[in-house]
């Protein structure tokens, strides 16, 4: 799916959005094909002090306990260059950044 400049939304956990001074939802324009990578582009574009918190800043991968929702699919493994579905191109649903949990 190709984004004209749509508005997408995104969900950010709790620290990230304390973190961007953010409350709620992020709505970012992205032009052009909307993927994982390109999402998450504009976030760090529009909030620099994000950078690194997602994605390794040196080589672009996932941080271990980040993980990626949208339509109730578990993205996190998709390649980064993967279209994201056609509702949350369109800003109809959320692309959800979840911080995992680990322990027992």
């Amino acid at each position: 799916m190709t984004g004209d400049g749509d508005v997408i939304r995104v969900a950010l956990p709790a620290h990230l959005r304390t973190l961007a001074r953010v409350d709620g939802e992020v709505e970012l324009k992205v032009a052009g094909e909307v993927t994982q990578c390109s999402v998450l582009d504009a976030l760090e574009s529009r909030y620099p002090m994000l950078r690194g918190t997602i994605r390794d800043k040196q080589t672009g991968k996932r941080r271990a306990f980040i993980r990626f929702f949208a339509c109730e699919q578990d993205l996190s493994h998709d390649q980064p260059d993967a279209l994201l579905p056609g509702a949350v191109a369109a800003g109809a649903e959320p692309y959800l950044i979840v911080g995992a949990m680990a322990g027992g």
